[in-house]
């Protein structure tokens, strides 16, 4: 499972129109389930999303966790991270998992962020979303729990 973490001072996604999802300082996230992922990794990725230290201290190093500032959570679903990029010009996605278990996984993943964080929104699995985002710092990170495998991956 992929998690792109932004830090940012707010971010938002829009719905044909309708605002879905909004966040002030906190964590926007492009979360993606791939082929072979489970609940397992899901929650492997969770913890380590809300664990990870990525806002500053009094000192101004980055010792604080979107829990630890009880910052915002926006996490949207977006399949393209998977994106095999190797050959051609075009993006394949057989990476990913199929649609119904990417949805399946998103869903299960923002129930269990929703028991372990107080303010948590969403964009809408298969939507066509516009996401809008003020990236604070730029802040930004990959975190990826590789399928069948319990350790998270950070590049």
């Amino acid at each position: 499972m992929i998690g792109l973490i932004q830090r940012v001072t707010g971010a938002s996604v829009v719905v044909a129109g309708a605002t879905v999802g909004t966040i002030g300082p906190g964590l926007m996230v492009l979360l993606c389930a791939e082929r072979n992922d489970t609940e397992k990794e899901a929650d492997a990725l969770l913890t380590k999303l809300l664990a990870y230290r990525v806002f500053s201290d009094e000192a101004g190093k980055m010792n604080r966790s979107v829990t630890d500032v009880q910052g915002g959570l926006l996490l949207v679903p977006q399949f393209t991270l998977a994106a095999d990029t190797n050959s051609g010009t075009r993006p394949s996605f057989s990476p990913a998992a199929p649609p119904a278990e990417g949805k399946r996984l998103f869903d299960y993943f923002v129930e269990r962020a929703r028991t372990r964080h107080s303010a948590v929104e969403t964009g809408i699995f298969g939507a066509d979303m516009q996401v809008s985002l003020t990236n604070d710092g730029p802040v930004t990170f990959w975190l990826q729990v590789p399928p069948g495998r319990n350790e998270t991956r950070n590049s």
